[in-house]
């Protein structure tokens, strides 16, 4: 049975920050909607009350045209109202048939029925591409394989209006592939899909048409073979956007190598991998979720085990090699997981600012003024959005956790900086920021390495472009011969 959504003069307010101001309209079921909007605009905010994890301020929404509050997501998700999170909301300690059926277990004589949850989480977990036991610990996946659990789980609910907010930010081609088909046979059955994304030519590809959403207005709403991406940018953040990439500049021939790797070697990820980054060069690594980029510099980083023949950062032996060491050559790392790595959810945005070079802000005790001038300062030249300096980390959206997670990481002012998936669930104006901070960083001299699945930003972006397979470098690509075809081959093995 379908449903009808209707938003009727939805506001909500958190404390004295009003973040979504009468939004209205209404979609029939059977469609697929892009709902856009930049870093803050109110997207999640709107959809966490249609999902019953917020409540409306002023307004209500309606289902078939009956006003709707729900006491929270479980009443929502029996009303068949679904909501897949940019953030995973998973229990690490617990498997994925338990993740699947928490809150709803399947019981028979009034005791869990294990072996029956297990069988349909197995079921969920293959008609989303996923090759895993349901008996896994969800904290023992990769990050991929926890989002697919997550659309597993969601699709577990047989969910009349679904909810996806950032679902193929960690997924490769071919399990984002499977999720359209998965959404156009959701569709064809009559469910109304919300697709939340900044990757604009997904919502260009799969959506029927989008609803724009900027400061927390509903601005637009158009079909979507209406409006090209180009428009759709611009009515995101209202104004026309330049070039989204910056000119590159030239690497010198004779610079200086700021971060050298020979041997590194990652157990179960990574098998002998060697690099140099020049100063002023901003290298990419490219390859599938899994083939262990990510592994790759979280040994280097001593978090996880690795050995390596040598590393040197600056010129300077690096042995014992550990963060906080990494920290004091001047190597820092921004990790793909910004909720769990990445930042302090429950510290504010001062704290977590400074965190990384607190003997600034300490001669000896810690000077709160002076950390809140370098958050001003932060927030100012990163772009990060908030009407109140003194909230949470866990307050801000998504986007805006990003750009906190890159300033915090660059406080230690080092000479190589790592970035796991810079613009992961960030909006198109505020990647076209990052984009031009990369640029500024390597224009300044420092080493910036980009791990990313997005191939076009690895194109537009760097000099040079690694490629890893099956945690082995298989291929150097020079910026003459950077396509996507050519990323594609070698990642796949069949060029």
């Amino acid at each position: 049975m379908s449903l009808t959504v209707g938003f009727k003069d939805v506001s909500k307010r958190f404390g004295p920050v009003q973040v979504l101001h009468g939004v209205s309209f209404e979609l029939a079921p059977g469609r697929v909607i892009g709902v856009l909007g930049e870093n803050g605009a109110g997207k999640s905010t709107l959809m966490k009350i249609l999902a019953g994890y917020e409540a409306a301020s002023e307004g209500v929404v309606e289902l078939d045209g009956q006003a709707v509050r729900f006491k929270g997501p479980r009443e929502a998700e029996t009303a068949g109202v679904v909501m897949i999170h940019q953030e995973f909301n998973l229990a690490d300690d617990l498997s994925i048939a338990q993740n699947i059926f928490l809150g709803h277990e399947r019981k028979r004589f009034g005791l869990l029925d294990d072996e029956r949850m297990a069988a349909e989480a197995g079921a969920a977990l293959r008609q989303v591409g996923l090759d895993c036991s349901p008996t896994r610990r969800v904290g023992d996946l990769i990050v991929a394989e926890k989002q697919l659990v997550e659309i597993a789980r969601a699709l577990s609910r047989r969910a009349r209006v679904l909810v996806m907010d950032e679902p193929t930010a960690t997924l490769t081609p071919s399990e984002t592939e499977r999720l359209f088909a998965l959404i156009a046979q959701l569709k064809a059955a009559g469910s109304t899909i919300l697709y939340i994304s900044h990757k604009l030519d997904e919502v260009e590809r799969i959506t029927d048409e989008v609803v724009v959403l900027r400061d927390g207005r509903l601005v637009a709403r158009r079909p979507t073979g209406s409006v090209t991406r180009q428009q759709m940018a611009s009515l995101m953040v209202g104004r026309e956007l330049a070039d989204l990439f910056p000119p590159r500049h030239a690497v010198a021939a004779d610079a200086p190598v700021l971060l050298d790797v020979e041997g590194l070697a990652v157990p179960g990820w990574c098998h002998d991998a060697s690099f140099q980054v020049r100063a002023g060069e901003i290298l990419g690594f490219a390859g599938l979720v899994g083939a262990g980029r990510t592994e790759l510099f979280e040994g280097l980083l001593g978090l996880r085990p690795s050995s390596a023949k040598s590393a040197r950062v600056a010129g300077q032996a690096w042995t014992r090699r550990n963060p906080r060491s990494a920290a004091r050559l001047g190597l820092t790392y921004l990790s793909e997981d910004r909720k769990t790595r990445g930042l302090h959810l429950r510290m504010g945005l001062a704290q977590n600012l400074t965190l990384m070079a607190l003997e600034r802000y300490a001669r000896p005790l810690l000077e709160p003024r002076r950390e809140q001038a370098a958050l001003a300062a932060a927030t100012t030249a990163f772009g990060i959005r908030t009407q109140d300096a003194d909230v949470p980390a866990s307050a801000l959206s998504g986007g805006n956790q990003q750009k906190l997670a890159l300033a915090r990481v660059l406080q230690p002012d080092p000479k190589v900086v790592v970035l796991d998936e810079p613009t992961r669930g960030v909006d198109v104006g505020a990647k076209r920021d990052i984009y031009f901070l990369i640029q500024r960083l390597a224009s300044e001299g420092r080493a910036v390495i980009v791990v990313s699945s997005e191939l076009l930003e690895l194109i537009g972006l760097c000099h040079r472009v690694l490629v890893m397979r099956q945690g082995r470098l298989v291929a150097e690509l020079p910026q003459d011969q950077l396509s996507e075809e050519l990323l594609i081959a070698h990642a796949t093995g069949t060029h």
